[in-house]
C-alpha cells in the first residue's frame, strides 16, 4: 500500500462520515491575521496551538525558513492577497530555533540533486543564464536576523499598506514559546481615514 492510497482511504472515510463539518469556516480569517512560518513538521500543530488559533482563525503561508526571498515572489504575493483580498489586518513572520535553513550547505544540495539524476552540466547552463543557484538555495546563520530581514522586506514593500502591523517572532519548536523579535505596532503609520 502506498502513502497516497493510505491517504485516499482515510479521505473516503473522513468525507463519508462528515468529519469535515467540525472544520467548516469561511475563507476570511476570523482573527484577521496572516502568518508566514517555516514548513518544519514540528510546527504543523504546535504553532497554531501556541498561538491559540483554531481552524479559520488565520491565513498561514509556509516556506523553508519563513523567508521572504524575493520582493515579487509567491510568498510576498500571498501576503499581499491576504491583506487586500482576504481581510488580514496584521502580518506575522514566525521563524523557529533549530531551523534546517540555518545549516544549509548549497554544495551538498547540488550533490544530492546530481545523485538523483540532475545532470551536473545543467548548473553551468544556469550560471551562464544568470541564475545564482547558490544564492537562491542559501539559508541563514541567525534566525533572529533572518526574521528581522523578512519583516523589513514585508513592512517596506512598496505595495504593502503602511497601516498594517508586521510582527516578527521566533518559536521554540519543542515548547511553543514565542519570542518577540519585532513588535509591528510600533512601526505602524497612522491611517489616513
Amino acid at each position: 500500500m502506498t502513502i497516497l492510497s493510505t491517504i485516499l482511504d482515510h479521505n473516503d472515510k473522513f468525507v463519508g462520515e462528515h468529519q469535515y463539518e467540525q472544520y467548516e469556516t469561511t475563507k476570511f480569517p476570523n482573527k484577521r491575521i496572516v502568518i508566514l512560518s517555516c514548513m518544519d513538521t514540528r510546527l504543523t500543530e504546535l504553532l497554531p496551538a501556541a498561538m491559540n488559533l483554531k481552524n479559520g482563525d488565520a491565513k498561514i503561508v509556509k516556506s523553508a525558513g519563513a523567508l521572504v526571498a524575493h520582493p515579487f515572489g509567491s510568498i510576498m504575493r500571498s501576503l499581499l492577497i491576504a491583506v487586500y483580498e482576504l481581510q488580514a489586518d496584521e502580518v506575522y513572520i514566525i521563524g523557529h530555533y533549530d531551523c534546517g535553513m540555518s545549516s544549509i550547505d548549497t554544495e551538498s544540495i547540488i550533490d544530492k540533486m546530481v545523485d538523483r539524476g540532475i545532470n551536473r552540466n545543467l548548473f553551468n547552463t544556469l550560471a551562464y543564464s544568470g541564475v545564482d543557484l547558490k544564492g537562491w538555495l542559501h539559508g541563514f546563520k541567525d534566525v533572529t536576523a533572518s526574521v528581522k530581514q523578512s519583516v523589513d522586506a514585508v513592512r517596506n514593500h512598496p505595495l504593502m499598506d503602511k497601516t498594517v502591523p508586521v510582527h516578527g517572532l521566533v518559536i521554540h519548536p519543542d515548547t511553543g514559546k514565542l519570542d518577540v523579535i519585532d513588535d509591528g505596532y510600533k512601526d505602524v503609520k497612522p491611517s489616513n481615514d
